[in-house]
């Protein structure tokens, strides 16, 4: 009877195991829109605010007021006096290669080299707020 009471415990204990069931999701119905990421020039904001740009630069349209690089309100004019090429190439450059062409009056090696640190579509996106927001 000694032996049969381990036995029946174990019995017991056993029967509560049920079998084993896969849970899946069940698809549920939006209502209204679903939030989407920004594009374009709002999501070059975020990169210019993320990033850290307006400590170093003066851009009106993102309220900054940094001293230490060049004042970006005036993108146009720059990227006519340096004469790299339209607007949107010398912006490119000047993000990903800061030493391509210093403003005079900066000194060299100051800005940091974005070129690899940006995904392309980064990149694009803030070159597209920083030129979209420049008279050209």
């Amino acid at each position: 009877m000694r032996r049969l009471l381990p036995i029946g415990l174990l019995a017991i204990a056993l029967a509560g195991c049920g079998k084993a069931e896969v849970v899946q999701p069940v698809p549920q119905t939006v209502i209204g829109t679903v939030a989407q990421a920004p594009t374009g020039a709002a999501a070059g904001k975020v990169v210019f605010e993320s990033k850290g740009c307006g400590g170093c630069h003066t851009f009106k349209p993102a309220g900054s007021t940094g001293k230490v690089g060049p004042a970006l309100d005036d993108l146009a004019a720059a990227a006519k006096k340096a004469n790299r090429g339209p607007l949107p190439a010398y912006v490119k450059e000047s993000i990903e290669d800061p030493g391509a062409y210093v403003v005079p009056g900066f000194p060299n090696g100051v800005m940091p080299v974005f070129k690899g640190q940006l995904t392309d579509q980064q990149l694009n996106d803030l070159v597209k707020y920083l030129t979209d927001v420049t008279p050209s």
